[in-house]
């Protein structure tokens, strides 16, 4: 399905932040890892987070489900010895189980996405797992993926941090169950050290012992640990946010978005302090960002990598400030669901913005007075793309075609519907 994005002057309103889809799918391993029973207050819904309930049934959890809450009867140490898992586009699912499904004898991860997932590499967990006694059958580090397991191993393990933190993540939670103790040493840069972070938090509450040096580049796992049933509360997620707070910035607004902690360890609550930067009129009290946009921005530079999945937002509101705009260290966003540097980048183009890419660069030099739109563009089937082009869509002086926008339900599939209850004139049309 496609989504037509309609110029539109105001939005007003408020909604509740969407439950963090990073929080969830940590949630929901830890407890399948768990022997007993846990219980996820407010999980998120989305691709990702199905992905993730999906898979850990499949290798033995049990979920039962309301609207508010999932309790799950764990595996522990001990998965289901299954043949296949289907993670679909979730890459941050796939990395994890690939570390957990390294206690099973033999798993193959299927390629369902060959044009998004499937293209991505991850060659350096592959590597890492090899350290661990773990055979993996791969194409040149793609799906389809085998893990042959059952006799995984801790002792040293050297991870490169310089593509992505999942595959750290990944390490992460595996290691505590093994039977011997684990050191990890992070090579070359880590990024989204950030997003380590949350990957710790989980872990602590879930009762797992880390000891992680404060530059979060080595890491002591003693071996022999227990996940530990208990209850997860979900807090909101920063990353769908920044979509909707940009495109507040950019619009006459009064929008107020709720359930966003203000001291959140999401990396991407960077974005209520890029849009202060950019002097945008807001106030962040007692859970609730509260926008008062006039569409006027000033230029910002930005180091994206503490803020990867808010990056694009950010650069959608430069493209309407004054001045030139620089976001600097986002390399990692060319691994993503498509390069969100150069595809991104060629869309917003088209729809009339004056961008220039480096490789780990985000160049906007700003047009207050707006970009011509008209045209139809291409989402890669990319949700933050999806996200941030709509942003683009609704400053545009003429409307805008996204293709494929559907696939916006990776991580936020009420997107549009939240859109549309603040105003925002958006439509979809079949392809």
């Amino acid at each position: 399905m496609d989504v037509i994005v309609n110029p539109t002057p105001n939005l007003n309103g408020e909604i509740g932040a969407l439950s963090s889809k990073n929080y969830t799918t940590r949630y929901l391993l830890a407890a399948a890892l768990a022997e007993g029973t846990s219980t996820i207050h407010f999980p998120a819904h989305s691709e990702d987070s199905d992905a993730m309930r999906r898979c850990i049934r499949d290798l033995g959890a049990v979920l039962e489900e309301d609207d508010s809450k999932i309790v799950i009867q764990g595996f522990g140490s001990h998965p289901r010895d299954v043949r296949e898992l289907n993670v679909g586009n979730a890459g941050a699912v796939l990395r994890f189980l690939m570390g957990v499904t390294a206690l099973c004898p033999e798993v193959t991860f299927v390629n369902t996405y060959p044009d998004s997932l499937g293209k991505r590499p991850h060659d350096d967990l592959i590597d890492a797992l090899g350290q661990m006694g773990v055979q993996v059958d791969h194409q040149q580090g793609r799906l389809p993926i085998t893990i042959k397991g059952g006799q995984a191993k801790g002792g040293h393990i050297r991870v490169s941090g310089s593509v992505s933190s999942q595959y750290l993540s990944a390490l992460l939670f595996v290691t505590p169950l093994l039977a011997e103790d684990s050191t990890i040493e992070v090579l070359n840069d880590l990024k989204s050290k950030v997003v380590i972070g949350q990957t710790l938090e989980v872990l602590e509450q879930a009762g797992i012992i880390i000891h992680a040096s404060d530059d979060y580049m080595s890491f002591r796992v003693p071996g022999g640990q227990a996940y530990k049933p208990t209850t997860y509360t979900v807090q909101g997620d920063y990353p769908g946010s920044a979509a909707v707070l940009a495109a507040a910035a950019v619009t006459q607004s009064d929008v107020k978005i709720l359930r966003l902690m203000e001291q959140s360890k999401q990396g991407e609550r960077a974005i209520v302090d890029v849009l202060r930067m950019m002097e945008v009129p807001l106030t962040h009290e007692n859970d609730v960002v509260h926008v008062q946009g006039n569409g006027r921005l000033k230029a910002v530079e930005f180091d994206g990598d503490a803020a990867t999945d808010a990056v694009l937002a950010m650069v959608a509101a430069a493209v309407f400030a004054e001045g030139t705009s620089r976001f600097y260290n986002v390399e990692n966003l060319r691994y993503k669901e498509c390069d969100r540097i150069t595809d991104y980048l060629n869309e917003l183009r088209k729809a009339g913005a004056n961008v220039e890419e480096r490789q780990a660069e985000i160049i906007v030099h700003g047009r207050p007075e707006g970009v011509e739109g008209g045209v139809e563009i291409n989402a890669h089937y990319d949700h933050r793309v999806i996200m941030a082009l709509t942003v683009v869509g609704l400053r545009a002086k003429q409307p805008i075609r996204i293709r494929d926008a559907h696939h916006v339900a990776k991580s936020y599939p009420q997107y549009f519907d939240h859109l549309q209850a603040l105003g925002a004139s958006v439509q979809w049309v079949k392809e």
